[in-house]
């Protein structure tokens, strides 16, 4: 039976904990340059109707360490980007790859995507959630504090797709996370609610420095997604004050780390000498994409699995 990950809930507590496991069994394997084709003849589809850096680099280099190979698909070279209905070109791409990664607009695309599909698809990124970004983020929080359950993570920014999938990772982590965003920002309360009923611990706040305060984790993105750019003077109005800077990185346990998912806008969402100090693991955050999601291809794609 074919699995689709749209959402970071689409695995159990159990198989994030396996697949972990395995991302960071590939990624010593990768330190040591120890051969591990585990996809032989096996064909990844990557759909991008969002321009990338590092979903497209880590999803067609790790298809290349596993012995796969990725095509790297633009919405508008293809039929679909001509209006092509979705469900044709689901049911003609499942005939010639084993696997689809789409990076989309709307959530709504990537699950009719899956529904009209026979192989596995993968939420590259929606409006809705960023399941890959998260397996990343979880596999790098766990290289600094490996009780998952003891962890604090303070989110201070835009309450959008990577807060979302952050939080309903709280379901299968038992991390404690706490969001700060202005009014008008905050996640969809449907994500909080489904959070909550599943035992996730979220907590919503106004003020940045509630959310950091003894933080393990502090984390944010951008303030200006792509789709938002219209609203980009009006939000850089409205984030004012939710800048990670060296005194509110303060406010956090001593310990701490910071992460963002990049890009990032140096002197907005954060300063420079944050994400370049020594609490910083932006770019072991970003090279956690490949292992994270090379063991997501073996877990869907691999013969037997």
């Amino acid at each position: 039976m074919k699995r689709d990950i749209l959402s970071i809930l689409d695995l159990t507590e159990g198989e994030l904990r396996n697949l972990l496991d395995e991302a960071e069994r590939l990624k010593r394997m990768r330190k040591s340059a120890i051969p591990h084709p585990l996809l032989p003849g096996k064909t990844l589809a990557m759909i991008f109707e969002k321009s990338s850096t590092r979903t497209r680099i880590s999803f067609e280099v790790g298809m290349a360490d596993l012995g796969g190979c990725a095509l790297f698909l633009n919405a508008q070279d293809m039929q679909i980007g001509r209006g092509e209905e979705i469900r044709d070109t689901a049911r003609v791409a499942s005939r010639y790859v084993s696997g689809v990664m789409i990076r989309a607009y709307r959530h709504d695309t990537i699950t009719e995507f899956s529904r009209y599909s026979s192989v596995p698809v993968i939420n590259g990124l929606s409006d809705l959630e960023h399941p890959c970004q998260i397996l990343a983020d979880i596999m790098t929080i766990r290289e600094h504090f490996p009780r998952l359950e003891e962890v604090r993570l303070g989110w201070a920014g835009d309450g959008n797709n990577v807060c979302n999938s952050l939080i309903l990772s709280t379901v299968l982590t038992g991390m404690e996370i706490t969001v700060a965003t202005p009014k008008g920002f905050e996640p969809p309360a449907k994500v909080v609610e489904m959070a909550k009923k599943r035992g996730g611990k979220v907590t919503l706040v106004r003020d940045p420095e509630s959310a950091v305060w003894d933080a393990h984790v502090v984390a944010t993105d951008t303030w200006v997604s792509m789709g938002t750019e219209k609203e980009r003077e009006a939000r850089l109005k409205a984030f004012k004050g939710f800048t990670i800077d060296k005194k509110l990185m303060g406010m956090a346990s001593p310990d701490a780390i910071f992460m963002h998912c990049l890009p990032a806008h140096r002197g907005q969402e954060v300063t420079d000498d944050v994400i370049e100090g020594p609490g910083s693991v932006v770019f072991d955050e970003a090279e956690n994409r490949l292992h994270a999601q090379k063991a997501l291809l073996v877990f869907l794609m691999k013969d037997g699995e």
